[in-house]
């Protein structure tokens, strides 16, 4: 007679696969759309039925999305003009409608919302289609710190913003944070309650990193210290900190080392600001901005240091991305990122919107070499314990299986 274990094992592999609609903004270079595409690569295939959700279809990492995993996005349909969509909340109906079609037709039983974005779309689908809401499972995850992202990306009507948010992670049957910040800041900014929300820190695919660095990288000045900074060029980010910062580094940087060379990877919308005031101050010479690159992974691993200037952070992939090729990291105390610290010092730390502490920071990075090392072995002990992809990513399942088929005999 076959035990309870295996009863439930054939159960499982009798049963269809669990449609689950991933769910993101795009597929441009972020945190996020990153997680997602792990998520829609690595979800058991004999579990679950990935489908991914889009805003709009665009974004470097479209061409990873595997062959077996459907995009809808709402932005490759036709677009009718509304007399009436300048009144607040039209234009998110309007997505709800498209995403309550498909829901419809692919017969998507559950839904991965990530950033509080996407939540806030899925918190409209009840007020769209309540029959059909109501027989979806949802997760939801917040990837930042909610009192300080959402005044800072939604100022318009935030009052109305927040509210809407609130319930739609009350609404959901799992709640997940990447980090005990970010919880921490849901659970007040949103007032849930403090159970409501688990943590469960992005994972990192190291194999994938490491192969993608293997293809190699040169800097065009091979004679210099260089220290490279990834991300997102937006206020949160921190990079007008490191900006003020470099003239301090530049004059006490040690005369045995190689002069510094600072490279801003990444776009945005301070772009043009940062040219701007690098070609006012005179330190174009000192700073290189290449743009958005398709993978950040053969530069980090060339580069010296990694600089992560943020003001606030959820969990940083970036910081990730680093500690798996090895690659010394300089980072603010934002967030999320200080849970990178283990009992031994992973990272040179400072004070978020402080650029004298950044530039101590780095100096002390180049002044103490052989602790980088140190951090260097450390951060790959807090990989292997906090942030494994086969351990995240089944945590993760066991959210996403519907409450019916987690009871089924």
């Amino acid at each position: 007679m076959p035990t309870s274990d295996s009863t439930a094992d054939i159960a499982s592999t009798s049963s269809p696969p669990t449609r689950v609609l991933l769910m993101a903004g795009s597929m441009e270079g972020g945190g996020s759309e990153r997680q997602v595409l792990l998520l829609a690569k690595h979800l058991d295939r004999s579990r679950f039925e990935p489908h991914l959700y889009l805003s709009n279809r665009s974004g470097k990492f479209l061409d990873q999305v595997p062959d077996d995993v459907p995009i809808h996005a709402f932005d490759q349909q036709p677009q009718k003009r509304i007399f009436f969509e300048r009144i607040p909340g039209q234009a998110l109906r309007r997505q709800a409608s498209f995403l309550a079609s498909v829901v419809a037709a692919q017969q998507i039983q559950v839904l991965y919302d990530r950033t509080f974005h996407m939540s806030m779309l899925a918190g409209t689908l009840p007020k769209v289609n309540s029959a059909l809401a109501a027989k979806l499972h949802r997760v939801a995850t917040i990837v930042s710190l909610p009192h300080l992202a959402v005044p800072m990306l939604e100022p318009r009507y935030l009052w109305l913003k927040r509210r809407r948010l609130a319930q739609a992670y009350r609404l959901a049957q799992s709640v997940v944070a990447v980090s005990q910040q970010a919880a921490a800041s849901a659970a007040g900014f949103y007032k849930l309650p403090p159970d409501l929300v688990q943590v469960i820190r992005n994972p990192v695919d190291r194999a994938q990193i490491q192969r993608d660095a293997e293809v190699g990288f040169e800097f065009d000045r091979p004679n210099h210290t260089h220290l490279v900074c990834v991300g997102r060029m937006s206020e949160e980010k921190g990079h007008m900190d490191l900006l003020a910062a470099i003239p301090d580094v530049i004059k006490q940087w040690p005369e045995t080392l190689p002069e510094p060379m600072f490279h801003f990877i990444g776009d945005g919308e301070l772009y043009g600001t940062i040219q701007r005031h690098l070609d006012q101050q005179q330190l174009s010479g000192a700073v290189q901005m290449p743009g958005s690159v398709a993978s950040a992974a053969p530069i980090i691993a060339a580069a010296d240091a990694v600089i992560l200037p943020s003001r606030f952070e959820g969990m940083p992939n970036v910081a990730l991305e680093s500690f798996a090729l090895g690659t010394p990291l300089i980072a603010t105390r934002a967030g999320g990122t200080l849970e990178l610290q283990g009992d031994q010092p992973t990272a040179f730390w400072a004070n978020p919107k402080n650029p004298t502490s950044l530039s101590r920071a780095i100096l002390e990075f180049a002044n103490q070499p052989h602790q980088a090392d140190q951090h260097v072995m450390a951060a790959m002990a807090i990989l292997a314990k906090n942030h494994d992809l086969t351990k995240t990513v089944k945590q993760i399942e066991s959210l996403l299986q519907p409450k019916q088929r987690q009871e089924a005999p």
